[in-house]
């Protein structure tokens, strides 16, 4: 316990010198420990009946595995069943799965027969027997009490809800700012109450967070369609289908960056496919065909927006804060002044000003007009 000790103090003392100080305490100390063996603990649990399947892709994630499945291993809720998938991979993964399952019988694997994550997440839930199902990621850690956390949330025999819970990024390396003003929005969308009229600026359930019946996780259609990013996709099947996130009011998941995550290296996550899928679901859901729409943001985004509702024949006015572009054609539309708004009657309005101050403003702007965000406008930046 001496070693323990000195090495957390030790660990404390470079944390308060690096950007690490932003993964919490909780996190620091299980990694020490994970390090000098203290995580064991007798195997105790019922495999005959899980109540929860943990679906995970797992590719060359050989340097992060293990602390990954130590993390579920150590979990408070003990009937899980964890369904595991090799996408491939050219490292060491799979034997460290197999490593895994002949030490703890709750953990299973299998190799893609597919490619991808969407047919290894396929895979994976067609091994779950479990009632609820959630998601992990294989680079990834759970705080102790995360299955037991998103598993009281849901109310007993009921469908139509998921469980989720705050997030918090860690580095092996410095934390870029972008993944904490991430972390920092998504946990206060969740906070909000009502994180779904935010679905169209970014996911607003985070993808290894949360928890749900499989009756509802099957009437979403989850993981059915080669659409991604699948996670993304996800959640707006889940709001298409009316189902009520409940969020635990802390931090459930630490989500870990590193250069060869998934996010940063797949084309299917480059910041183009987004508008992808964010277009069509906004004309499914939320888009009123008898309310003139405009789209506002005459910059590289509002032009990447008004291309995708042209190639979707969707009939728009186009306005934006720069006087030098209002009257000139591009795209074949006319940018006028935000002036315009006042001229028309009862607009819907989708936001590509990535601007922070700028999106400030508009909101403001809107809010005071009566305009309700998730109804009226919505940002989708």
């Amino acid at each position: 316990m001496a070693t323990f000790c000195s090495v957390t103090v030790e660990l404390l003392g470079f944390v308060k010198k690096s950007l690490f100080y932003q993964c919490s305490l909780t996190l620091i100390i299980y990694l020490v420990s994970a390090v000098i063996g203290i995580r064991e603990r007798p195997n105790v649990f019922c495999m005959d009946s899980p109540q929860i399947s943990v679906l995970m892709p797992v590719f060359n994630a050989a340097p992060w595995l293990r602390t990954c499945l130590d993390s579920i291993r150590e979990q408070t809720l003990p009937n899980w069943q964890l369904c595991a998938v090799d996408d491939h991979s050219t490292d060491e993964s799979a034997a460290i799965l197999q490593e895994y399952a002949q030490m703890d019988a709750r953990i299973t694997w299998q190799r893609n027969s597919g490619k991808g994550i969407i047919p290894a997440l396929r895979k994976a839930y067609a091994q779950a027997t479990a009632p609820y199902i959630t998601r992990m990621d294989a680079d990834d850690i759970m705080p102790p009490l995360k299955l037991e956390r998103l598993y009281q949330a849901l109310p007993a025999a009921k469908r139509g809800y998921l469980s989720t819970g705050l997030v918090d990024y860690f580095s092996d390396g410095i934390l870029q700012d972008g993944y904490r003003r991430y972390a920092d929005w998504l946990n206060a969308s969740l906070q909000s109450g009502h994180p779904y009229r935010f679905i169209y600026r970014e996911c607003v359930i985070p993808s290894p967070c949360w928890m749900i019946h499989r009756e509802d996780l099957e009437q979403a259609q989850a993981f059915q369609v080669d659409r991604y990013p699948e996670d993304y996709d996800l959640v707006f099947r889940f709001y298409q289908e009316g189902i009520k996130p409940l969020v635990v009011d802390e931090v459930l998941h630490w989500w870990r960056d590193h250069p060869q995550r998934s996010s940063r290296t797949l084309e299917q996550y480059a910041a183009q496919e987004y508008f992808k899928l964010k277009v069509p679901w906004f004309l499914k859901l939320d888009y009123q065909p008898g309310r003139p729409l405009v789209l506002w943001g005459g910059g590289r985004k509002g032009k990447s927006l008004a291309r995708h509702l042209i190639d979707q024949g969707v009939p728009f006015h186009w306005i934006c804060d720069t006087a030098s572009k209002w009257g000139h054609s591009i795209s074949g539309r006319i940018m006028k002044s935000p002036d315009l708004l006042e001229k028309l009657v009862n607009p819907q309005l989708i936001i590509g000003v990535s601007g922070p101050t700028d999106q400030v403003d508009i909101r403001k702007k809107l809010q005071g007009q009566n305009r309700q965000e998730g109804e009226d406008f919505f940002f989708f930046v």
